[in-house]
């Protein structure tokens, strides 16, 4: 096997492939000034697994690459090809909210099966959708992430109240709360814009002591964690820590956050941020391996 990491993810290809025992190398990509991309793979490539390694936030930039190495890869004699992707993009767009609008999920998805035979992610956004396999053709596996914030809850948090900002996170704080064996509750959002979200505790429990802890899978501006902090101070509970799947904050997100008076903001180690405090690449390795051992035939170049 050989892991070889995209454009921006050494780090993580290096640890994945650290975890697999295997052989690690960066894909080289030039960019000419016409603004077109080249990419170059320095490493022997006949009869190998090839796992193409990274996170697809930014997707716009970082897709074209990711294409052009499944595919030379192929060219150049590998056996299969992965994708071993912590973030996958373009999950949310899963129906057509007005007239005209492409279901990018759909279409994203028919672009990535034409070159890979495999793609492992962590918890995308299923929220419209029962499966990966409803969108992907190809072999896919999820790695949950819920095994191992449970963990870390136990082990840093003292008494936790989990707490969902809105409907679309109840899955992962259901399944967290269960695992660290700590109740739970759903927040009720309105979204306006981009940036204008409204948020209040839909119910009233009886949570004397507890630590509230904010979960979401995915967290960009902060503005529903925002909302969410707000809301729980004002039912008079205690201040709370946040917690990410994908930490795709933008640059002031998580400065807001701590001077709206939340405690600590950690997130899982799928897109490489300061926050990062949950290690994944172990449950990836494995799930990589699972599926590389299950290699369908070969498909011609």
């Amino acid at each position: 096997m050989l892991i070889l990491a995209l454009p921006g993810a050494a780090a993580f290809g290096e640890r994945l492939a650290a975890r697999l025992h295997c052989d690690f190398s960066e894909l080289a990509r030039h960019r000419f000034p016409d603004g077109e991309t080249l990419v170059r793979i320095d490493a022997p490539l006949k009869g190998r697994c090839v796992v193409l390694a990274g996170s697809l936030d930014h997707p716009d930039d970082k897709t074209l690459p990711l294409l052009f190495a499944a595919d030379a890869a192929r060219e150049l004699g590998a056996s299969q090809v992965g994708l071993a992707a912590p973030y996958l993009a373009y999950m949310r767009q899963d129906q057509r909210f007005n007239a005209g609008e492409a279901v990018t999920s759909l279409s994203y998805a028919r672009l990535l099966s034409l070159s890979l035979d495999f793609i492992v992610t962590v918890d995308p956004h299923l929220h419209r959708w029962r499966s990966l396999a409803e969108l992907y053709p190809i072999r896919t596996q999820v790695v949950r992430s819920a095994p191992l914030v449970a963990r870390w809850l136990q082990r840093h948090v003292d008494r936790p109240l989990l707490v969902g900002p809105d409907s679309e996170s109840g899955q992962w704080v259901a399944e967290v709360a269960a695992l660290a064996q700590a109740p739970w509750t759903v927040m009720a959002k309105v979204r306006r814009s981009d940036r204008d979200v409204g948020v209040k505790l839909a119910e009233r429990g009886h949570w004397p002591g507890r630590t509230p802890v904010l979960l979401d899978d995915i967290v960009s501006t902060g503005n529903t964690l925002l909302g969410a902090t707000a809301a729980l101070r004002k039912a008079g509970l205690a201040a709370p820590l946040c917690i990410a799947v994908h930490a795709l904050f933008d640059a002031q997100a998580q400065q807001r956050l701590l001077a709206a008076g939340v405690t600590r903001v950690i997130s899982c180690d799928t897109i490489e941020h300061p926050t990062n405090a949950i290690r994944l690449a172990p449950a990836i390795a494995k799930a990589v391996l699972e599926l590389a051992a299950t290699a369908a035939p070969v498909r011609e170049s």
